[in-house]
């Protein structure tokens, strides 16, 4: 099998897997685990088993980290606004919509992040930009709305988490940049998963909680953590690594489409005509951002 093969491969069943871990993380909450308490395990326990993975294959690497303070204090920045809030918000938008509708709407991010650069750089959008954010916000209006003015076809609450979740998950991309260029991207997540985990502890509920553990709930706990969190992530890195980083994130994008599939298969979600067309306009448009990328970087 070439490497370009396989990095396809990798990149497309990683972005399967953590559509996935929507599903998985709301049938938990459905079942009475509350989206804090979920948070934080999946923080400690995915974190953990990445800061193992990274100890066992760059031992030096993690501890030098761990003694460089600057770094730190950057780390725990991201660990809080970064990974804390961004799976909170997902979480919690998936429990007032669903996994494929906040999942969708959480792909408005990039829409956003070009908006934020075209700002900062004080340079206009181009026509492909331009025919994106309109995509985007055209796309996210008839999801909200189903086309109606006068009404929502979600809570309001639904809304406000699945865009704040876009914008925490900018925030979760940007945050990390410099931290990532220097350490690796594995090593500052696992480590960022497990100080949000750790600092959270007191405040979530975790240690209060009553977790089932009957074969349905270990299930769904291992479709968001061990399958949809550190697979996922593991499996999308090794792609990247082989087929190029902007590749790998337009292939990705498969994880809406997974996260609907199994929020219809496994949580009977019913799902409308206009919720796809919405669905696909905000894909579209991340899709030009990606091919622009592409093209760039040939």
């Amino acid at each position: 099998m070439s490497n370009s093969l396989k990095g396809t491969l990798l990149t497309v069943v990683a972005g399967i897997a953590w559509g996935l871990s929507g599903t998985s993380g709301q049938y938990l909450m459905a079942h009475g685990i509350s989206a804090l308490v979920l948070t934080n395990l999946r923080l400690l326990i995915a974190g953990g088993i990445l800061m193992l993975l990274a100890y066992a294959t760059a031992k030096d690497r993690m501890l030098a980290f761990l003694n460089d303070r600057k770094s730190l204090l950057s780390l725990l920045i991201f660990a809080l606004i970064g990974l804390f809030l961004n799976q909170f918000a997902y979480l919690t938008a998936i429990q007032e919509t669903n996994a494929g509708t906040a999942t969708v709407l959480q792909y408005v991010c990039p829409v956003g992040i070009l908006i934020y650069s075209c700002i900062k750089d004080k340079v206009a959008p181009t026509l492909g930009e331009i025919v994106s954010i309109i995509l985007a916000i055209g796309g996210t209006f008839l999801i909200a709305t189903h086309g109606q003015l006068d009404q929502l076809s979600m809570t309001p609450a639904g809304l406000f988490w699945g865009l704040f979740s876009a914008l925490t998950y900018a925030l979760y991309i940007i945050l990390p940049i410099t931290l990532i260029k220097k350490w690796g991207s594995s090593l500052v997540i696992g480590v960022g998963m497990v100080i949000a985990g750790l600092v959270a502890l007191p405040f979530t509920g975790v240690l209060q909680a009553n977790i089932p553990t009957s074969l349905d709930f270990l299930l769904a706990f291992a479709g968001i953590i061990l399958i949809g969190t550190v697979f996922a992530y593991t499996a999308f890195l090794k792609g990247a690594s082989l087929i190029g980083p902007v590749k790998s994130s337009l292939l990705a994008s498969i994880e809406p489409i997974s996260a609907v599939f199994f929020a219809f298969l496994i949580m009977n979600e019913q799902f409308y005509p206009i919720d796809f067309l919405g669905m696909a306009m905000i894909l579209f448009a991340v899709t030009l951002i990606s091919l622009k990328d592409l093209l760039l970087e040939k």
